[in-house]
């Protein structure tokens, strides 16, 4: 499998390249899901799905032995969204052309773009963005992991400077999302 290249110095704020970046990318940071990529004037991609890649990169100032950070929770976190998003169908709440019509525990009902589906409820799974893209995807999970990440008592008191998490969504194919601390 091809993985982006982190390591650059590129994509973090390091100056004169000073710095240090720490990367996981396991093969638990893996599913599997169906979407349909919808575009502003209401058209769409064909149900379809991608076998996707998590990748999380973190942005430190000091790595001396007294700031060593514990990266445990937040591989936990990363390989726990794994789990939840595995073999589903993701849709996105906040899409203008998206409907819930009907939801119970045997089926949920829905329309995007104007075509009505019908799912196994088990199978469905609504994220709190707008679209179902890796850069969306990328945003939502580094959503996810802000508050484990913020410096503080869970950190070590602050050697993080940034973060980024990338998806890819086929070799060579993602997004990244970036974020300071």
């Amino acid at each position: 499998m091809v993985r982006p290249d982190v390591r650059s110095g590129q994509l973090f704020g390091i100056v004169d390249g000073m710095g240090h970046r720490i990367f996981v990318a396991k093969d638990a940071f893996k599913f599997s899901c169906a979407h349909m990529t919808v575009f502003p004037d209401g058209s769409k991609e064909r149900l379809h799905g991608h076998n996707y890649f998590i990748e999380l990169s973190v942005e430190l100032e000091d790595v001396s032995f007294a700031k060593l950070v514990d990266f445990g929770p937040l591989k936990r976190t990363v390989a726990q969204l794994c789990v939840e998003w595995k073999e589903r169908v993701l849709l996105a709440r906040s899409n203008p052309h998206f409907t819930i019509v009907r939801e119970d525990a045997d089926e949920f009902e829905f329309t995007l773009c104007g075509k009505r589906y019908v799912l196994p409820t088990e199978d469905v799974l609504v994220l709190p963005i707008d679209n179902i893209v890796v850069e969306r995807l990328a945003e939502h999970i580094a959503d996810r992991l802000a508050d484990q990440i913020a410096p503080g008592p869970a950190t070590g008191g602050g050697p993080l400077t940034g973060f980024e998490v990338t998806v890819t969504e086929s070799p060579g194919q993602g997004a990244r999302h970036y974020r300071s601390v």
